[in-house]
């Protein structure tokens, strides 16, 4: 027995879905829109455009039990498979986090920056790929190494660069800068673990399924961004630089770590909330 588009959709309103994350009646009608598109292998404008398509019975009822599951907690992007970030569409698992327009805030940071034509660049705890996969494709010339101590993790971002035709960017399974003796590069830029391991977001829906080793550094949360920010002038060329995202109220302690690392030119950027959300600076020459 078929149903339509415009029943399932329906059907999820008359649930009383919300977003696991916001709350938000709109955001979890986009959700319902993203699932159904994905079960029918169709976009989003589609479902807009034939609103009255029949739906075979198979695809409604994997759709139902993705429905399910998204109310139960579980993020769009692990039951799809996939999340879009920057201009890319990346495939993601339960070994890496979620890729988030947040963390764009970095990338648009590093695209500005004065670096050479042909600069070598880390991205450091790379999970998806999505920074060092966003920068390659930005800059086709820049030399992008991209390392990760989770295999699982490393696995999923060489697998998101080969899809992408981005083959020439180097991956290797490193606790931070472990496995990269005697490499110096223009810019080293990370997203790494900034939770403290009693922060309440982690009981909350919006990360529960997501890595926990990806989230939190430690009793402060200051333990990964501290130990980045001592490693780094050891793995930069002079005049390099280090670009750290972080959480939103951890602005002023990482600006004082890399003060106090000799680093210059220091800085904040804020995501598109108006938040803190990216701090670096310079190694000086």
């Amino acid at each position: 027995m078929s149903t339509t588009v415009q029943a399932l959709l329906a059907e999820a309103a008359a649930g009383g879905s919300r977003d696991a994350y916001s709350g938000d009646h709109d955001e979890a009608r986009r959700d319902a829109e993203v699932l159904l598109g994905h079960c029918l292998g169709r976009p989003r404008s589609w479902l807009f455009t034939w609103p009255e398509a029949e739906v075979p019975a198979e695809p409604a009822a994997r759709y139902r039990k993705l429905l399910a599951r998204r109310r139960a907690g579980q993020p769009v992007a692990y039951l799809v498979g996939e999340r879009d970030f920057w201009t890319l569409t990346l495939r993601v698992t339960g070994a890496t986090l979620v890729p988030r327009p947040d963390t764009e805030t970095l990338v648009s940071w590093a695209l500005e920056l004065p670096l050479p034509d042909d600069a070598r660049v880390l991205d450091a705890g790379t999970g998806s790929g999505a920074i060092a996969l966003a920068l390659a494709t930005e800059r086709p010339r820049w030399r992008v190494t991209a390392v990760d101590r989770d295999p699982a993790a490393l696995a999923v971002a060489a697998g998101n660069a080969d899809r992408l035709g981005l083959g020439r960017v180097r991956f290797f399974e490193s606790d931070w800068f472990a496995a990269l003796a005697g490499e110096r590069f223009d810019l080293v830029v990370a997203n790494p673990p900034y939770l403290a391991a009693d922060d309440p977001h982690l009981a909350g829906p919006a990360l529960a399924h997501e890595p926990v080793q990806a989230l939190v550094a430690g009793p402060t949360g200051l333990e990964d961004l501290a130990a980045l920010v001592a490693a780094a002038p050891g793995q930069l060329v002079p005049g390099g630089w280090l670009l750290l995202e972080h959480g939103c109220d951890q602005g002023a302690a990482v600006r004082g770590l890399l003060a106090g690392a000799g680093f210059d030119a220091v800085a904040t950027r804020r995501d598109l909330a108006g938040l803190e959300r990216a701090s670096g600076g310079r190694l000086p020459c």
